[in-house]
């Protein structure tokens, strides 16, 4: 069996980026774009409708579209690409093994772009109205929601943070937390509750999303002490409970944070393997852009072909 140069598994903005790098260094990268989402290769940008502050779209454009513009790039310098998931790895040794499922590949150097999901409330009406209404990114769609009043399910320090950013635009945000205390750090307690457009609805949960079958009109919540149900009324739901790394399969192969993400060595996007190289969301838990993933896409294929030269 002949290893590949380099095999990209996971797709998105860093995977595509480390695609078409790659694929212009003519290593013939072969990359499985993965079907995380419902069968739908092209990461968290495939559940994003408008994208407006990737830098050449002056006019914006749909998050699948966008997708499909990096792809064929990627395609026009000839990677292969396959629409699978990788079910495991093995970087014990060189060429490096990766499955999909029973299928075996081999690989010189591997570049893991796949991505973190944010974690979703789970209750009617939220997958409907993603994009619609719904989000889990303050600082991607905040620009959308302004003069309107809306609500943010969290507790912690990120909530806080997209909470304030959305008062830029929205008249009021409303923090929803199903306990009586926040976990955010006191100082980031503070300048939420100091600020004017922010209200706190303790104790309380989203129970369903509602909405005229276009976009989101509201909310039913629940007070989880007195168990009394009523509906709010918002023109935005933001979720800040969290992301997680699509990290599973590489749990005993690679180095990995308390929080599942792949570390990095300073100054480089090389993991803990020699030769295995990670890019986007799935090292990143702090900016998760889109343009941040494609950068660190395209630095992870660069550190990958000047390894694999120095090699040979």
């Amino acid at each position: 069996m002949d290893a590949e140069n380099v095999i990209i598994i996971g797709s998105g903005p860093a995977g595509y980026t480390a695609a078409i790098y790659a694929a212009r260094a003519d290593l013939k990268p072969f990359q499985f774009e993965g079907q995380q989402l419902g069968g739908q290769p092209g990461g968290q940008l495939m559940l994003t409708t408008e994208v407006d502050n990737f830098p050449g779209f002056p006019e914006g454009l749909m998050g699948p579209e966008m997708m499909q513009r990096f792809k064929k790039q990627a395609e026009r310098f000839g990677t292969r690409m396959e629409p699978k998931d990788v079910t495991r790895v093995d970087f014990s040794q060189r060429p490096f093994k990766v499955w999909a499922g029973e299928t075996e590949h081999q690989a010189q150097s591997v570049i893991i772009t796949t991505g973190a999901q944010a974690i979703w409330l789970g209750v009617p009406g939220e997958e409907k109205y993603q994009g619609h209404g719904v989000s889990a990114c303050a600082t991607c769609d905040g620009f959308f929601f302004r003069d309107k009043e809306v609500v943010i399910v969290g507790g912690g320090d990120s909530a806080m943070e997209e909470a304030m950013f959305l008062t830029k635009f929205a008249s009021k945000v409303t923090v929803m937390h199903r306990r009586d205390e926040l976990r955010a750090s006191k100082i980031m307690q503070k300048r939420a509750m100091d600020n004017p457009k922010i209200e706190f609805a303790w104790s309380t949960v989203v129970t369903e999303v509602l909405g005229n079958g276009e976009k989101m009109t509201g909310l039913k919540i629940k007070d989880v002490k007195t168990g009394e149900e009523r509906e709010f009324e918002a023109g935005g739901l933001f979720i800040a409970i969290g992301h997680k790394p699509n990290t599973g399969i590489f749990k005993d192969q690679l180095e990995l944070d308390e929080q599942g993400y792949i570390v990095v060595r300073p100054g480089s996007m090389m993991t803990s393997v020699e030769g295995v190289f990670a890019g986007g969301d799935v090292v990143d838990h702090t900016y998760r852009q889109a343009i941040t993933a494609a950068g660190t896409g395209c630095m992870a294929a660069l550190d990958a072909e000047r390894w694999l030269a120095e090699q040979e």
